[in-house]
């Protein structure tokens, strides 16, 4: 099917949740990528002896390409829509895994990994959108924070799958088995079809019309179809498309929200808890097997919190979210800092080995339940229709070159600082996103996506009438 798979067979309820479940396992692919290369670059180093710089462009290579990938994404897009841009996303994931599993040499790993890079860059552009203009309005927020589960459960899978072929050194395999997602992505793709919001831009209102009842009540279907076409009509009046709508006054604003929470969402640290927490807990007294160990219990709370975040996020709203996820990291990276600063160096698993882990476990769960998965939520949701797919893009754009700037100059700035310096600068950080939500991110909760862009022009007074 494709976007006229509205008309075609199937209950109301078994349609909308296979949209949001294929959709999802785009984000299985990225979590599962960057979590199982944690533990097969132990054995690539091995095979190819890979110098530590390599070894950092092996890991560093899907960022690359998820920066390049996101910047095309946006405008990709818009000129053929959400639907075709996730086949073409799929096939890529398909393609790279198998570029991995074969690799004779390490040119060959870096260019799967770059490739793999490319095909995360556009599902993050795309699934947020994609899933928040496809979900009613009652349980939006539930169904794109729905992208960010598949993204730690993909990372979690990645950890166990890491660890079952640990032993065989089975590397090949690691990286390989990214193939079964994607294959089940591809395949999904096919029963799941376009959104209304690009179709009637396409003037495709029949399409979008059938997309709309198959999950609403004639009444709801008929009301957003409405609203649809009328925020389509004003701005292609307005000329409402391009680049060069983000220098719009009205834009501007939240345009700057939204790039704003792309980086802090990187820069409170998350990244260096994902990737570097048994380096950072054998620094506090663990054994390798023992930071092992607890690294997998931190991906078990990457998915209960983001469990709660989809439970929550349309009952207490955006905001309240995302204050709550600054308080509590702020607390429990300023716990971890003072505890680091103020003690000696540990010899073993004493207080402040289990101050640390439970200081750690403490950052995730609100972290993933707030920031973690409510970013996603509101990045595809608070741009202008006509620029939506281009503005995620921007945005996209700044939180991968945020998260790749994060991972370059952790272990540095870690050797430089310690544990207690360089969680105090984050500590900060936190707190700095606080205000930054307070004083300037909007509540989406509950409105439509065209009640949330009309509000946004009568905010700067460029509201046309019908």
């Amino acid at each position: 099917m494709s976007s006229s798979s509205a008309e075609a067979g199937g209950t109301r309820g078994s349609g909308s949740a296979a949209i949001y479940i294929f959709g999802a396992l785009g984000g299985l692919n990225w979590g599962y990528d960057t979590g199982v290369i944690s533990a097969a670059i132990i054995y690539l180093n091995q095979d190819f002896n890979l110098s530590p710089f390599i070894t950092g462009w092996v890991v560093s290579a899907l960022i690359v390409g998820a920066i390049i990938g996101a910047a095309v994404g946006g405008r990709l897009n818009d000129a053929i829509g959400r639907w075709k841009v996730l086949m073409i996303t799929a096939i890529i994931f398909t393609i790279g895994p198998f570029g991995l599993a074969f690799a004779p040499n390490v040119e060959v790993i870096l260019a799967s990994r770059f490739v793999l890079g490319l095909s995360a860059g556009l599902a993050a552009v795309t699934l947020p959108v994609y899933l928040s203009e496809i979900a009613p309005t009652r349980i939006r927020g539930a169904v794109t924070a729905f992208y960010a589960l598949a993204i730690v459960t993909g990372q979690f899978i990645g950890f166990v799958v890491g660890a079952i072929f640990a032993q065989a050194e089975a590397w090949r395999w690691m990286l390989g088995l990214a193939v079964v997602p994607s294959i089940l992505f591809l395949i999904g793709l096919f029963f799941i079809w376009e959104t209304p919001r690009w179709l009637v831009q396409q003037h495709r209102e029949e399409e979008a019309w059938d997309v709309l009842r198959y999950d609403r009540s004639e009444e709801d279907a008929r009301e957003e179809l409405d609203e649809i076409k009328e925020m389509d009509r004003i701005e292609q009046e307005e000329g409402v498309s391009g680049l060069r709508e983000f220098l719009a006054p009205w834009v501007r604003p939240i345009l700057i929200v939204g790039i704003g929470v792309a980086i802090l969402q990187q820069i409170m640290g998350i990244n260096t808890i994902i990737y570097y927490t048994p380096t950072t807990l054998t620094k506090v007294g663990f054994g390798d097997q023992g930071a092992i160990v607890a690294n997998i219990s931190i991906g078990v709370l990457n998915v209960i919190a983001v469990l709660l975040a989809i439970r929550y996020a349309d009952r207490l709203g955006r905001r309240p979210l995302l204050l709550i996820g600054a308080i509590g990291t702020t607390l429990a990276l300023g716990v971890l800092a003072i505890t680091s600063l103020t003690t000696s160096e540990p010899t073993g698993i004493g207080p402040v080995g289990i101050i640390t882990l439970i200081c750690l476990g403490t950052y995730i769960f609100f972290f993933q339940g707030s920031w973690g998965s409510i970013t996603w939520v509101l990045l595809g949701e608070i741009f202008p229709l006509g620029i939506r797919a281009t503005a995620m893009g921007v945005a996209t754009v700044a939180l991968w070159s945020a998260n790749f700037v994060v991972a370059l100059t952790f272990p540095p700035m870690l050797a430089a600082l310690g544990v207690g310096g360089l969680f105090s600068i984050y500590a900060f950080i936190c707190l700095g996103a606080f205000f930054f939500v307070w004083f300037l991110v909007p509540e989406t909760k509950g409105r439509s996506l065209e009640k949330i862009e009309t509000d946004l022009r009568e905010a700067h007074g460029t509201r046309q009438s019908a």
